[in-house]
């Protein structure tokens, strides 16, 4: 007859573990002898034995009780579920372990190949890591609220990249980006351009201002993020708006005050 100690290490699993089995009803607790111990004999060193080896298998210990008194038709059945719940769980944990190794990669866990490739597009012209984090955050949001579109977008955005005004925009903002303080003539140079775009496609019938089927609501959302993304958002729209025009990612011509 052995003691719980001696029990549980014939077994091969702790104290605890049979303690917690007693708790929970999966393995008979003997009534303690005249000297007031509790001594196990075969059968239950067999029932533990059997309990561990089907929890080391994966089986919950819910339904290892009902399985060990199980005839062996019943028990092949409750195999058989427990080994598709585990090829599941596999499968799910091999789906985890794809996302995660795609951290390593960066942009490419959210963000589908093209935009990552305009993101790489943009380093090479000299665009701010600050700035990028900011690229980044608006192409997430982008492609949650049109998934199908994006990449019917990008090769305009790779086009608009041929144009120098635009490079030379990315590099005056990430200048900004990584200065302290107001620098007055880079956001003056920074204006200026996104005016002259502006005015270029409002030229072009390229603004869509009135299109009814305009999402306002995620547009805002992007301009939100462009106006957290640094403190000298303000300012530029301050002198956007002495220009006449106002917005982020659409910008519109503001109506011009009557007298």
């Amino acid at each position: 007859m052995l003691t719980i100690g001696q029990l549980a290490t014939y077994a091969g699993v702790t104290v605890r573990a049979v303690r917690h089995y007693h708790q929970i009803g999966l393995l008979p607790e003997p009534e303690r002898d005249a000297s007031g111990y509790r001594k196990y004999g075969a059968t239950t060193v067999v029932s533990l034995i059997k309990i561990r080896t089907l929890a080391e298998a994966g089986v919950p210990l819910s339904q290892i009780g009902r399985m060990l008194e199980a005839d062996e038709a019943t028990f092949a059945e409750a195999v058989e579920r427990i080994d598709t719940h585990l090829r599941d769980e596999i499968d799910r944990l091999e789906d985890s372990r794809k996302q995660i190794a795609q951290l390593a990669a960066g942009d490419s866990l959210v963000l589908p190949p093209e935009v990552v490739a305009y993101l790489d597009r943009l380093r090479e012209i000299g665009t701010s890591e600050r700035m990028m984090a900011g690229e980044r955050d608006g192409w997430i949001l982008i492609g949650a609220r049109w998934p199908d579109k994006v990449h019917e977008w990008m090769p305009d955005k790779f086009a608009q990249l041929e144009d120098p005004r635009v490079v030379r925009l990315y590099q005056v903002l990430s200048e900004l980006m990584e200065t302290d303080g107001t620098n007055d003539p880079l956001l003056v140079e920074a204006v200026d351009i996104m005016v002259e775009l502006a005015e270029q496609a409002e030229a072009a019938g390229e603004l869509d201002l009135d299109d009814p089927g305009r999402d306002d609501t995620s547009f805002a959302l992007l301009d939100d993020l462009a106006d957290a993304a640094d403190k000298r958002a303000e300012r530029l729209r301050e002198l956007m708006r002495e220009r006449g025009w106002d917005g982020w990612t659409r910008m519109r011509r503001l109506e011009k005050p009557p007298g």
